[in-house]
């Protein structure tokens, strides 16, 4: 996994990310049936292509390099890839 959306999204759900994603790799999307209900936006791992395009976007800074992410929100790479494995 390149990135993580973390903690901070949570409650936000800011979709600029999902904007500039050029791979389309961030969900929910507004459109989506699911997005009044999950409390965060999801980055697919398997998707990502490492661009960070979607760092510099982010108004709550929820999205941060595996590497990058703090200690405190390593939950949240299982929590991302968890998402998706529940839609597939």
């Amino acid at each position: 996994m390149a990135y993580v959306i973390a903690e901070p999204c949570i409650g936000t759900k800011d979709t600029a990310c999902v904007d500039v994603c050029p791979v389309d790799c961030i969900h929910p999307r507004k459109d989506e049936a699911t997005y009044e209900s999950e409390t965060q936006l999801y980055i697919n791992p398997t998707e990502c292509i490492d661009c960070g395009a979607c760092v510099p976007v982010c108004p709550v800074t929820a999205i941060f390099a595996l590497e990058d992410l703090p200690e405190k929100w390593g939950n949240f790479t299982a929590i991302n890839a968890d998402w998706y494995a529940k839609k597939a």
